[in-house]
């Protein structure tokens, strides 16, 4: 296990790696840079003095150059200055870090409570009312945009009730969990209503498949309930693609988060990728989009340990041949 776990966490590095250096050239490709905006900022900058500007930027550098640069400072802990907060980036992330780990719990956990039993409930009785049911609500989760539905959300809780606000992470004054919670309440509702069509769906599949093996017939024809048929033997089989999915999606909604947060005015990692890419603010937004690689590739060796916890047969050694 623990070779298969090196092996896997070196796979990760050499896709982070890779990544990061394609990340680092799309953004040295984006139109503006700090000189750029120096010089938007003050017309009276002379050519000299851009050009001196950006040799202290080193903007005048090749792109390969000015990766390598920037990976040997990362190597030893800097990951550069943000010229839109005037901070060190590594300060910047873990407030927003958090708020979004926080986010993004309470959703994906609410979005599995709800679509994992509903597929389940569903693919009991395939093809029949309840199924129908639980279907039009899977297609109608999936086929909302999340930007309109947060907005819906918005107009209808805050601007039309009044019972919740429409944005921000707590009231001036106010520091406790309570209040920090009624915030939340639109946001991860948006995110868990975009997310839980999906894993309703994947489950109900799952499940269908799984309820029509042989030992399925088996254990029924030994005359077990057909609860101890769905969740002692369909269950844990069912669930190993479903892993995938989840796993895939964790990483998806922590990128995807970007325009809940955004809508929400929510201090996420999402709204701080937003602000990084629109204020040209590179080395935010180079730290911002590897970190969003990083939790997929953590979301996938995740999936791989839980292979083996659903299912004894699967084991590390077959994954090494």
């Amino acid at each position: 296990m623990l070779r298969f776990i090196s092996e896997r966490l070196i796979q990760s590095a050499v896709v982070l790696a890779v990544m990061s250096f394609v990340i680092f050239g799309l953004i040295g490709l984006m139109p503006g840079d700090p000189v750029d905006l120096m010089i938007s900022a003050d017309p009276d900058l002379t050519s000299a003095d851009v050009a001196k500007l950006r040799e202290i930027y080193g903007l005048d550098r090749p792109v390969a150059e000015r990766y390598g640069n920037w990976l040997l400072a990362v190597l030893q802990g800097d990951f550069g200055f943000s010229r839109l907060f005037a901070k060190p980036v590594f300060d910047i992330l873990g407030p927003a870090l958090g708020n979004t780990l926080m986010l993004l719990g309470i959703s994906l956990t609410l979005a599995l409570c709800i679509g994992l039993p509903l597929g389940i409930w569903a693919a009991v009785r395939p093809y029949s009312v309840r199924d129908y049911s639980v279907n039009l609500f899977a297609f109608a989760g999936i086929s909302v945009p999340s930007f309109w539905l947060g907005l819906l959300l918005i107009i209808l809780f805050a601007v039309i009730l009044g019972w919740l606000p429409a944005g921000g992470l707590g009231t001036p004054g106010m520091d406790g969990w309570s209040d920090k919670l009624i915030y939340l309440v639109l946001p991860a509702a948006s995110l868990t209503l975009a997310s839980v069509g999906g894993h309703t769906r994947y489950m109900r599949a799952s499940m269908l498949e799984t309820l029509r093996q042989d030992y399925i017939r088996t254990a029924r024809a030994k005359g077990l309930s057909e609860r101890r048929v769905v969740l002692g033997h369909a269950l844990r089989n069912a669930l190993i693609p479903v892993t995938t999915i989840i796993a895939l999606d964790f990483g998806t909604l922590f990128s995807g988060a970007l325009i809940t947060e955004t809508i929400f005015a929510y201090p996420g990692m999402g709204k701080l990728t937003y602000d990084a890419v629109m204020g040209n603010d590179f080395n935010l937004a180079l730290v911002c989009l590897l970190l969003a690689t990083l939790v997929t590739l953590v979301g996938n060796i995740l999936a791989d340990l839980a292979y083996a916890w659903l299912d004894p047969r699967i084991g590390f050694e077959g994954k090494r041949q």
